[in-house]
């Protein structure tokens, strides 16, 4: 998906049930998370087909979209249909897990990426001051220093703005609780500015209205101000009853802020910086004798945890360890479950016969070095189980071998390449980041040599030629047959044209072949015939693209030209509509093709199987180049 537009959020809005049926919507790196009120409204069938989903997860009491990079854009086009629904029912998590998981990332997901951000920028930073590139008594130090710290330094009041959104308060009276915590006049009676450390000790004692008051450092903590702003919302739901309409702008933060700062600092404030130390100092205290078990558990089951949503719980303990401690001890034993869900993609690469699969492993690996590896997982390793443990195996042994050197995270970031630069110590690099390179690197080799060793494809047949199926020299009424019984389908081509592979595709979600395998047209006339007898199970209402399902069973989808959903409809007539049955040769679609070519549209068409993990594989008819309408095109396996 090259561009986001506002049709495509119609349409997913539309397959989840209508706004009607979102009770809330969040979004993380890669993911659309809906709370929905009734799944049995969910179109998934129609989800699956649309190119801009790689995949499908209902887990935690979330309904989960993956949608890949864009997904901050379809999220801001989905927001507002939300807004205008009138009447909204809170959402009541059907158990403790649930409601926690989805508390968390609803505060924390809108800032991971800034967050990962922030920490990559201080991770650059060390690893030149470490190079001796730059000092640490130099103006270039302390702008760069300024740019990652600030959001670490300013925590509170950005964890005020999404936990006031979470809990259903004034945004803005959140942001101020947290401005208040690190206000300066309250850091200087801490006797200092944040240094990458909280403070547990209080180090002034004064009073408010005659009640002692402990001074705490609150920079960069978190627990604090999100106990706070939930206190405030329930403070600001008495008031909304008790004010008038007319005086609640005013009078309404007034109160809450005249309440919920001094409850803050009084108690809400020292009971979680206390819990926040006892948590930091438990998990530290657990590192010393068992953080090899740690690291090879993590290891084994990250990637597991991800698939389900419940690693969002490891996020406020990381970053209250940051807070707490200065280094988080977690973080470097998440990097070799990633790299071993890379070394099983490429090991399923290497292993491929088929062109078309080492092509979208390759791809699906690079991805996964930058921190991104649902393509890994969702379109190679998982569908094919064996890689998926294979690569789960590597993580446990990497996680085991950085516990062991216990290489300690002192930014945040997502688990990826760049990572290792975020282990530098202040000191300077030493052998714990050496330790997680090798780890790192060890999971990623062992990943691929377990796939390599035993991973073992699908058998299409057991001799050669059973697997190339033979065609017919074209007559009237031509058939093809394959000279196996395992043949399944054959399908014909609905366009007259030149015939290449989905790889050559100038559009990364057809290339990598995340939403099905085939070949794609580029073709010579503006008429589109059914490959199939079939029923068109969905027509889309900009008319750029159909799905068939045929009546033995293959599911194709069908889409003319790359990125023509913008044309909104124009140079298209549709001939059937969804529900109907065609068959083999009849006319489903017209469209101008030297009209969308002016408009500066590419005319590739892909033909894809949707279903393609039903069959033992899918083949080419024929190798030529070009290809007739009604020409054989693909043959099921």
């Amino acid at each position: 998906m090259k561009q986001t537009d506002q049709k495509t959020a119609e349409r997913i809005l539309e397959y989840i049930g209508g706004a009607a049926n979102v009770q809330g919507m969040i979004h993380c790196t890669t993911r659309l998370r809906f709370i929905l009120k009734q799944d049995a409204f969910v179109q998934t069938e129609q989800l699956k087909q649309m190119p801009e989903i790689i995949a499908i997860v209902n887990s935690g009491g979330q309904f989960q979209l993956v949608i890949g990079n864009h997904v901050a854009q379809l999220y801001d086009l989905i927001q507002p249909h939300l807004h205008s629904t009138k009447t909204r029912e809170p959402f009541s998590p059907k158990n403790l897990l649930n409601s926690l998981i989805y508390t968390i990332s609803s505060i924390f997901s809108p800032m991971i990426g800034v967050l990962a951000g922030a920490g990559l920028l201080k991770g650059l930073l060390a690893l030149l001051v470490a190079l001796t590139w730059v000092d640490t008594d130099s103006g270039t130090f302390r702008i760069l220093n300024a740019a990652g710290d600030s959001l670490f330094f300013f925590l509170p009041i950005f964890l005020g703005y999404t936990s006031a959104r979470k809990f259903g308060c004034n945004y803005f009276v959140g942001m101020a609780i947290g401005g208040a915590l690190i206000h300066p006049s309250i850091l200087t009676q801490v006797n200092g500015l944040f240094e990458g450390e909280l403070q547990s000790q209080a180090l002034l004692q004064e009073n408010f209205l005659g009640i002692p008051i402990s001074y705490i450092n609150y920079t960069s903590s978190v627990i604090p101000v999100i106990f706070a702003t939930w206190l405030n919302a329930h403070i600001e739901s008495v008031f909304k009853k008790i004010l008038p309409a007319s005086v609640a702008n005013l009078f309404m933060p007034f109160f809450c802020l005249l309440i919920s700062v001094p409850l803050t600092f009084l108690v809400t404030g020292p009971i979680a910086a206390s819990i926040s130390h006892s948590l930091a100092n438990l998990l530290f205290s657990a590192s010393q004798s068992h953080l090899v078990l740690a690291g090879m558990i993590l290891g084994a089951f990250w990637q597991v945890f991800v698939i389900f949503g419940l690693h969002w719980g490891t996020v406020p303990i990381i970053i209250n360890n940051l807070a707490v401690s200065g280094f988080d001890i977690l973080t470097p034993l998440l990097l070799p479950a990633v790299f071993g869900q890379i070394g099983a993609s490429i090991g399923v690469s290497l292993k491929a016969s088929q062109k078309q699969t080492r092509a979208l492993s390759n791809s699906a690996a690079l991805t996964g070095v930058f921190g991104i590896t649902e393509p890994a997982i969702y379109a190679v390793n998982l569908p094919r189980k064996w890689p998926f443990i294979f690569g789960c195996i590597g993580g446990a042994i990497g996680g085991g071998i950085i516990g062991f050197y216990q290489t300690k995270a002192y930014y945040i970031g997502l688990p990826s390449i760049l990572s290792l630069i975020q282990y530098i110590p202040p000191q300077g690099i030493d052998y714990t980041v050496y330790a997680a390179a090798f780890g790192t690197f060890t999971s990623m080799l062992l990943a691929a040599l377990l796939t390599l060793l035993f991973y073992r494809e699908p058998q299409k047949a057991s001799q050669e030629e059973e697997t190339q199926p033979e065609v017919i020299p074209e007559e009237k009424n031509q058939q093809v047959v394959a000279s196996t019984e395992a043949l399944q389908e054959t399908i014909f081509s609905p366009l007259q044209g030149k015939v290449i592979s989905l790889p050559e595709v100038a559009d990364e979600m057809f290339s990598s072949e995340l939403l099905g395998k085939g070949v794609a047209i580029i073709p010579d006339s503006g008429i589109l015939y059914s490959p199939v007898d079939g029923i068109v199970e969905s027509f889309f209402k900009t008319k750029h693209a159909i799905g068939i399902k045929s009546d033995r069973g293959a599911e194709l989808l069908i889409h003319v030209g790359i990125d023509t959903v913008q044309l909104n409809g124009r140079f298209f007539t549709s001939l059937v509509k969804a529900g109907q049955h065609v068959s083999q040769g009849d006319e489903l679609l017209h469209f101008d093709i030297e009209a969308i070519r002016d408009a500066g549209y590419d005319m590739t068409t892909p033909i894809l199987i949707t279903n393609f993990d039903e069959y033992m594989d899918i083949f080419p008819a024929t190798q030529d180049p070009e290809t007739q309408v009604q020409k054989p095109l693909l043959l099921l396996v």
